[in-house]
């Protein structure tokens, strides 16, 4: 059942966004050549919860940290641990804050130091993919219109999107109904309303739409072991407007 959202609920939804948009630009601000990606997930940790707030994930599912940060062909789910992060990685970082039972969810992927005019074009794309999304987010509008603008931009750059993995509802729960498929499905197609509170999350490859789990039950890679991006935000449908909740910005 989708759960619809008042606007004193989306507000505090809102509040859980900001925090995890401050937290998503000094995570931005960090990554660099030789830092291990458990500093990452301590600092998101740290922050989030010196702001009053929880992490979302931690725990969630028995997920083991704060963080999720997957590196080139990691396409979602990495966990944090010694890995060093290198120059020329992809690193898709996505974290979810609980604020008081409102929760919020983003991602952002950025290269480490130098990006090659090949990698910068599929991060490039993959942004542009969400904005394409955000705008057909719209009352009125249905699932359907949102994953079609995803694939087709993707596709039009030779890119695919993952299929096994969509963006969902959010806000009282990290993942609600509905599914958010970033290509056109087979199965239900609601229609947006007012109240609704959308996680998009376009995850997009150089290579197959493919993917697999690894060992650790948690991350997902392209089966190809192509690069692959992701960006994430979480939004709001009113009866005029549809507003971004977690509004982070990299320098």
């Amino acid at each position: 059942m989708i759960k619809l959202k008042n606007p004193a609920e989306i507000a505090k939804i809102k509040q859980s966004g900001s925090i995890l948009a401050e937290v998503l630009r000094g995570l931005g601000d960090l990554i660099r050549e030789g830092i291990a990606t458990r500093e990452l997930d301590t600092y998101a940790r740290e922050q989030i919860v010196s702001r009053g707030a929880k992490p979302a994930f931690l725990g969630y599912l028995n997920y083991p940290a704060s963080l999720c940060v997957s590196i080139n062909q990691e396409v979602i789910h990495g966990i944090p641990g010694k890995r060093k992060l290198r120059n020329g990685d992809i690193v898709s970082l996505d974290l979810g804050v609980n604020l008081d039972g409102y929760y919020s969810d983003a991602a952002l992927s950025v290269v480490v130091g130098n990006a090659n005019e090949q990698k910068q074009q599929l991060l490039q794309v993959t942004e542009e993919c969400l904005y394409l999304g955000i705008e057909q987010a719209v009352k009125g509008n249905r699932i359907s219109d949102v994953s079609k603008a995803i694939q087709e931009h993707a596709w039009k750059h030779k890119y695919d999107v993952v299929r096994q993995y969509c963006g969902h509802g959010v806000g009282f729960s990290p993942h609600e109904e509905p599914q958010v498929p970033n290509y056109v499905a087979n199965g239900p197609n609601p229609k947006l309303k007012a109240g609704m509170v959308l996680a998009l999350e376009p995850m997009v490859t150089r290579g197959t739409w493919e993917v697999q789990l690894l060992e650790d039950d948690w991350t997902v890679v392209t089966a190809d072991r192509n690069d692959s991006a992701h960006f994430e935000h979480t939004i709001a449908i009113f009866d005029d407007r549809t507003e971004i909740l977690t509004p982070y910005h990299l320098s």
